[in-house]
């Protein structure tokens, strides 16, 4: 059986940083393209970013680009979410998903991807 668990999620004051971690069991992540995806009441899921299990390379979308970063312990089984200079848009719950994949193009549609965690809040608030 296949489980992503997301954690580190929490409140933080604007500009502050949080680190998510998303653990895997079930699959061997080396195998896999992680994405990172948040999403608020009533909108549609969106991206955050991806890291090919292939080259290693990240894409990032344009709203996070130069905050946040995707690394990945594939001894761990675990994928990162480095998560800097935070804004309140930023606000939502953040899921990590993944793909088995064994090319090296990025992966930015939910409907891409095979397995999903649950989920974990994040909240930017003074």
């Amino acid at each position: 059986q296949v489980e992503l668990v997301e954690s580190g999620g929490g409140l933080v004051q604007p500009g502050g940083s949080l680190r998510l971690s998303c653990v895997a069991s079930g699959i061997t992540l080396a195998d896999y393209t992680i994405g990172w995806f948040r999403q608020v009441p009533g909108k549609e899921r969106e991206g955050v970013g991806c890291q090919s299990n292939v080259d290693g390379n990240t894409y990032y979308e344009d709203s996070v680009k130069g905050r946040f970063t995707i690394s990945r312990d594939n001894a761990k089984n675990t994928v990162y979410l480095q998560m800097n200079s935070l804004k309140p848009e930023d606000t939502a719950v953040y899921y990590c998903a993944a793909r088995f994949a064994y090319s090296s193009r990025y992966y930015l549609q939910p409907r891409e991807y095979d397995y999903w965690g649950r989920g974990t809040q994040v909240t930017v608030s003074s």
